[in-house]
C-alpha cells in the first residue's frame, strides 16, 4: 500500500468513526430520555398503587387481627352458626343466614 492510498484508508475510517460517533451519540440521548420516562412512570405507578390501598383499607372491613379477642371469640361462635347479637343471641342462625346484627356487634364501630 502507498502512502496515497494508505492516508486515504485512514479518511475513509475517519469519517466512518465520526459517523458511528453520532449515531451512538443520538442513541444515548433515546436511551437517556428512555431512563427519565421509565423513572417517571414507576414513581407514578407506585403512588397510585398506595392511593388504591388507601381506598381499599377505607373500605375494607377490618381484617382478623385488627379484632380484639372477644370480637375474635363472638366471630367463632358467628361462623359455628350461632347469633351473636343482642336480638337473636344464642339463637341458631337458619341456613346460615346472615345477620346484619351480627355483623354489626363483630364489626362494627371501634369506639363501642
Amino acid at each position: 500500500m502507498d502512502n496515497r492510498s494508505l492516508y486515504d484508508s485512514f479518511d475513509q475510517l475517519e469519517v466512518e468513526l465520526s459517523t458511528t460517533m453520532n449515531q451512538l451519540l443520538e442513541i444515548k440521548e433515546s436511551l437517556q430520555k428512555l431512563v427519565e420516562k421509565n423513572a417517571e412512570l414507576e414513581l407514578e405507578n407506585q403512588h397510585l398503587r398506595q392511593h388504591l390501598e388507601e381506598i381499599d383499607n377505607r373500605n375494607a372491613t377490618p381484617s382478623r387481627q385488627e379484632l380484639s379477642r372477644s370480637r375474635m371469640n363472638l366471630e367463632k361462635l358467628y361462623e359455628e352458626g350461632i347469633h351473636v347479637c343482642n336480638v337473636f343471641y344464642g339463637q341458631r342462625r337458619k341456613d346460615d343466614e346472615s345477620c346484619a346484627f351480627c355483623l354489626d356487634v363483630i364489626y362494627g364501630e371501634r369506639s363501642k
